[in-house]
């Protein structure tokens, strides 16, 4: 038995949610390989930093690459665009593929193996990455696969009735990622001068982001008021690409440059992609989140806080399952709301909106006294066929203090 878990993407943002899965599986002693396979060496440092002191011994690291002059070609041209690099690895790569039994995903595109590919035979685990609402994370796409591992009922209940996803199909295993950032300690990015810290975290889909509409009105706004420490570290792939695709509304926009003006401010610390934005070190931090369509919202109310939300789009949100995360604070549409929001925002959490984000937590992530890398990895070996024998919590971490805490309020 080969069990194979993939990242291939630019950023290592996936690696959290599925590589601790891999981890549990070693530590467990499961009757099987364990593989992982990289596409770039950003995955392959993030894969060895995260992997315990077990990659390269009890789990196996394998980097995959563009082996075709004609891929290599492909992905010459059209890189600086689109994804092509992440697309033409699979074919490129078959014969590492066909040589797996499971293959464990946080993405969507590996389904292209069996669409495309051929290799119907190859059993895929969806592991998602983020617990958010956004219509995308509950396509048709996502009932392609053998079997998904979600974080809680909410997100199960989605892929039930708007995917098709059969219920038997589906293991609630909580949030892999928490137990990572339990491990990882609590970063301090920022002076800590008694100032409110503001997290704005935008989404890169221009059809959802308040980015390309208002985001250096939001930049300009905080230059102006330094009473705030504000931390921009919005969706690592949002500055990736000078060209910023979505495929689920097909649109296009262009993330532009940051200004030098912001870059100056001292309070104002900006990362467009650093590890940091990846491993909860920034939602840890503050002590307000601004934002849209990102599903870090979730990972926030780890900590309930208050929240804000930019609807310059005039979205008609109110009783749309693709927005249930506005229910966690105001939702505002202009920058000019921006100061008085912030200044009732602390208030507005106490009397209204903290028993609503608990509400929220508590449907996204199905958290108990194990660990959900371990819990994950039992689903896996039962779905593989494997003895489970070996996974139980003892010398695992188990779950965040403050996501115990939540999981039984």
């Amino acid at each position: 038995m080969r069990i194979g878990f993939l990242f291939n993407h630019d950023q290592v943002h996936q690696v959290a949610h599925s590589l601790p899965i891999a981890v549990a599986l070693a530590r467990g002693g499961v009757d099987a390989e364990i593989v992982v396979a990289t596409t770039n060496p950003r995955l392959s440092a993030e894969v060895v930093r995260l992997g315990e002191g077990l990659i390269g011994s009890a789990i196996e690291l394998v980097e995959l690459g563009l082996k075709r002059r004609a891929s290599r070609l492909a992905k010459g041209v059209l890189e600086a665009l689109l994804p092509a690099r992440k697309l033409l690895i699979y074919g490129d790569n078959l014969d590492f593929f066909r040589g797996l039994d499971v293959l464990v995903v946080a993405e969507k595109t590996s389904l292209v193996l069996k669409t495309r590919h051929g290799l119907k035979d190859l059993r895929i685990v969806h592991t998602r990455h983020g617990a958010g609402d956004r219509a995308v994370g509950f396509d048709a796409a996502s009932a392609g696969f053998d079997h998904v591992l979600v974080s809680g009922m909410k997100i199960r209940d989605r892929l039930v009735s708007e995917a098709g996803v059969d219920p038997q199909r589906i293991s609630v295993v909580g949030y892999p990622k928490f137990d990572v950032a339990r491990r990882g300690g609590r970063a301090r990015p920022l002076i800590d001068d008694g100032r409110p810290v503001v997290l704005y975290n935008p989404h890169t889909a221009p059809h959802l982001s308040s980015w390309y509409t208002m985001g250096r009105q939001v930049l300009d706004w905080f230059v102006e008021h330094d009473e705030y420490h504000l931390i921009f570290a919005p969706h690592v792939m949002l500055f990736e690409r000078r060209l910023v695709l979505t495929i689920d509304k097909l649109r296009a926009d262009r993330p532009g440059r940051i200004d030098e003006r912001y870059l100056r401010a001292p309070n104002i610390h900006i990362d467009l992609g650093s590890r940091a934005s990846t491993t909860m070190t920034y939602t840890d931090r503050a002590d307000i989140y601004l934002g849209d369509a990102s599903s870090q919202v979730y990972e926030f109310l780890l900590r309930p806080r208050p929240c804000l939300f930019l609807n310059p789009h005039r979205l008609a949100w109110r009783g749309d399952a693709n927005f249930a995360h506005w229910q966690a604070g105001r939702v505002i549409e202009t920058a000019a709301e921006l100061g008085p929001a912030l200044a009732r925002a602390p208030a507005e959490h106490a009397t209204a909106y903290r028993p609503v984000q608990q509400a929220m937590f508590a449907a996204s992530f199905d958290l108990t006294e194990e660990a959900s890398s371990v819990r994950a990895a039992r689903a896996v070996a039962r779905f593989a066929g494997l003895s489970t024998a070996g996974l139980s919590t003892a010398g695992l971490a188990a779950p965040p203090e403050d996501s115990r805490r939540l999981a039984h309020a």
